[in-house]
């Protein structure tokens, strides 16, 4: 599923392997942009702190997923 709109659109499906498969999207779309700004968050000097706050997790979390370095290029799928 590659089109934002009909990717939104599946996710209502009363059909659950539609539904379900939309649902997969999404997350790995969400993923995807989680990533991005968190790279651009760190390329712009923002602290861990800064970036758990703003995504509502704690420090040692959002360090333990990114702080391996460009987390978003290393992973293409």
């Amino acid at each position: 599923m590659a089109d934002a709109a009909q990717v939104a659109s599946a996710a209502s499906s009363r059909d659950p392997a539609v539904g379900l498969r939309a649902v997969r999207a999404l997350r790995d779309l969400v993923e995807r942009l989680e990533a991005l700004q968190v790279d651009n968050a760190r390329g712009q000097g923002w602290t861990w702190e800064q970036v758990a706050q703003h995504l509502g997790v704690t420090r040692q979390a959002v360090h333990k997923k990114y702080a391996g370095g460009r987390r978003l290029l290393r992973r293409e799928g």
